[in-house]
């Protein structure tokens, strides 16, 4: 490389710097910067360079790697498998469980509708798949852990003993049984509703029959006011047309099984035992009139249960859209 210089006004010197022009060939350029024997570097540095920075990004890694263990490690320490670290009031679910039906439609725009015509197999086959999908393990307990062989069949008089869970009888549901196809082919459709889980939650009862809300519907008001007392302790569950005209093509009346009218008290609260299963409450629309889209909504009823009508919001209640063409 040669160097000339001149010198300006001010007696310092300007340099010319003229580099030696590199005549090699792009194929060599190329293979010389992979791998230049010459120099002895591999892509512009020699073997001790790539060395010493093999060890440090080892070393780094490797210290990234201990303190993500480290981590991981102290926040497994605060989980547990048999129940969330924050529940009810503590946790984001809070202390109000949510609603939902089944059979839910695989169309994503028609989630809310279940629309079906009575006289066609393939169609009334869609919806009880979806229901029989659904209820698989209430149906056969063997699909639950250990079998099922934890299960019993519980009543109001005899809570459930520890390590036990109840079984939800969907067999002995008569028209809203499988085996009945869910009353789908008689054009009084079982539509199932349950509550969301929340674990620990425990109802707060209306089992006061003096004291019940001005809400409540009539019909289950005098229900209640009939029952046995030890079958009080109840999340009881109503349904109804959206609106006057719903209310009049709901006129041939509603079923619900289990026989209570609602959530028995001895499936909650919900610990996170092996085989629990979330009861269901199958309602009966009896012959509803046929080619009318119906809005319905369903409602559970318990003191520490929200409740909120406003469709976007949904609280303590769930709506769907029931339509049986001829």
């Amino acid at each position: 490389m040669s160097v000339r210089g001149k010198q300006v006004q001010n007696g310092t010197y300007e340099f010319d710097y003229m580099r030696v022009p590199d005549t090699r060939t792009r194929w060599q350029a190329f293979r010389d910067g992979l791998y230049n024997k010459e120099d002895g570097t591999c892509c512009g540095h020699p073997p001790k360079k790539w060395g010493i920075t093999l060890v440090f990004y080892i070393c780094f890694y490797a210290g990234l790697a201990a303190l993500f263990a480290i981590c991981m490690k102290g926040m497994l320490a605060t989980l547990s498998d048999d129940r969330p670290t924050w529940i009810l009031s503590s946790s984001l679910i809070g202390t109000s469980p949510g609603m939902g039906f089944r059979p839910i439609s695989d169309n994503p725009d028609e989630r809310s509708l279940i629309w079906y015509s009575a006289s066609n197999a393939t169609e009334v086959r869609k919806w009880t798949q979806i229901l029989d999908k659904f209820l698989e393990k209430y149906v056969d307990s063997k699909l639950l852990p250990n079998g099922g062989r934890n299960q019993e069949i519980c009543k109001y008089t005899s809570p459930v003993k520890d390590g036990k869970v109840c079984a939800v009888p969907i067999n002995q549901w008569g028209p809203c049984s499988p085996s009945q196809q869910y009353g789908f082919n008689n054009s009084s459709p079982c539509i199932f509703i349950k509550l969301n889980r929340i674990y620990g939650w425990i109802p707060e009862y209306y089992n006061d029959t003096e004291n019940l809300p001005a809400e409540m519907p009539a019909e289950l008001v005098e229900y209640i006011k009939t029952v046995n007392a030890s079958w009080l302790n109840t999340v009881w569950v109503s349904c109804k047309g959206d609106n006057p005209h719903d209310v009049e093509n709901l006129d041939n009346g509603l079923k619900y099984y289990p026989e209570g009218h609602g959530f028995p008290g001895f499936y909650y609260p919900y610990i996170n035992t092996p085989g629990y299963l979330s009861p269901v409450v199958a309602v009966q629309f009896l012959r509803p009139t046929r080619n009318q889209i119906i809005n319905v909504e369903c409602r559970a009823w318990a003191k520490n249960i929200e409740y909120s009508s406003i469709r976007t919001e949904k609280k303590g209640a769930v709506h769907f859209e029931l339509m049986i063409d001829e």
